[in-house]
């Protein structure tokens, strides 16, 4: 089948190499792998499994008369467009534009938009789907996609893009304990699919395996981070005598996790999220994992290491198994009221196996570990088990 190709656009700084490696799930843009166009002035990605390219612009910034002519990277793309279709591929058009605006700025000038309408007015009525890029802010959206609509509506009397969407492309962390999760990908993702010729279209078999793997990736990363504060967190040289310590980090973590998942409001969604989060502070099960480890004998290291270990060690597991449950749920192989179902499962997580699993850390860590090193042994450990589930 012939792949479908969409022109990333817009300045440097906007976050188009993020936003391309997420939508990979690879760091491919950030460290300059990819195909090679015809030109330096473009890099064409790609992903087995998803089949469209990204055709990425270097050099998109206006300078003094930089738009009198043509722009060179929209000429270097115009350029691999013919050659294509001179080696007789069907590979050889742009078929969708995504033009990535900054979320963090406050001003959007007409004339950047008609910068972009004349350096793409070679592909005329090519769909263009406006990109808000790094849009932490859910109350600066609405602001955000109104800032683009006048841009537009001031710059073209036509020309309108089909769809303004913000999206966060990794987790931005504000503190240990706030963060927006990504969002929006795998809706582009969708977006893109649609707006792509017949012929061009990926399987919605194939899209659904995607955006699920995608889910999948994004909550285990927010896991992995979250991990790494419970850590920082624990490593006090004071002893730990239960998780309720770390119940804003674990509430940031399973609120970040149940967005990823499409799982955000509502009374059964909030009764969900308050159960895992009382699995992992004040329930028996937990209370009795930190018993346990409290109890090993023969570990001769620091309060602090040992309390870094439980800390990440608790945050890991609860991490892992709300992703087990909130994949469950949205493949709707669970109801999100099963919420006795969520205990018992989670409850799990800290049995037998959790503590043998710790107590392989605190027997190989050494006084002065650096708690992210802990954090990752442990998510190491904690993550193979979510894969065996799945």
């Amino acid at each position: 089948m012939a792949k479908g190709n969409v022109l990333v656009v817009g300045n440097s700084g906007v976050g188009k190499s993020t936003l391309i490696n997420a939508v990979l799930g690879e760091e491919k843009a950030a460290t300059g792998f990819g195909i090679k166009g015809t030109s330096s002035e473009i890099t064409i990605y790609e992903r087995e499994g998803l089949d469209f390219n990204l055709i990425d612009t270097v050099g998109f910034e206006p300078v003094k008369n930089f738009w009198e002519l043509e722009p060179k990277a929209i000429k270097s793309v115009r350029k691999w467009c013919k050659e294509a279709a001179l080696d007789e591929s069907e590979d050889n058009d742009i078929n969708v534009i995504w033009f990535c605006i900054d979320g963090t700025s406050s001003k959007l000038f007409p004339k950047t938009i008609k910068d972009l309408l004349h350096a793409t007015s070679v592909w005329k009525g090519v769909p263009i789907v406006a990109v808000i890029t790094k849009s932490f802010s859910q109350p600066d959206r609405e602001k955000n996609i109104e800032m683009v609509e006048n841009a537009f509506a001031a710059a073209s009397k036509t020309i309108r893009p089909v769809c303004i969407l913000p999206v966060i492309a990794e987790s931005y962390y504000l503190t240990d304990t706030v963060f927006a999760p990504p969002e929006g990908i795998t809706e582009l993702v969708d977006l893109t699919n649609e707006l792509l010729p017949e012929g061009k279209r990926i399987a919605s078999d194939i899209v659904s395996e995607y955006k699920l793997e995608r889910r999948r990736a994004f909550s285990q990363a927010a896991t992995l981070a979250s991990t790494a504060a419970a850590a920082t967190i624990g490593a006090v040289p004071v002893p730990f005598a239960d998780a309720l310590l770390l119940q804003p980090l674990e509430i940031a973590e399973i609120n970040g996790i149940a967005a990823i998942y499409g799982i955000r409001k509502g009374d059964q969604a909030k009764l969900l999220k308050n159960t895992i989060v009382e699995v992992g502070t004040i329930s028996t099960a937990a209370k009795a994992a930190i018993s346990a480890l409290k109890a090993i004998p023969g570990i001769n290291v620091a309060t602090g290491v040992i309390n870094a270990v439980i800390a990440s060690g608790i945050v890991a597991a609860l991490g892992e198994g709300s992703i087990y449950v909130f994949e469950q749920i949205y493949l709707g192989n669970k109801d999100i009221s099963d919420v006795d179902w969520v205990r018992k499962f989670l409850e799990s997580q800290f049995a037998g196996s959790f503590v043998e699993k710790m107590k392989s850390v605190l027997e190989t860590v050494t006084d002065g570990a650096d708690p992210k090193d802990i954090a990752k042994q442990i998510y190491d450990l904690i993550i193979q088990s979510i894969t065996k589930k799945q």
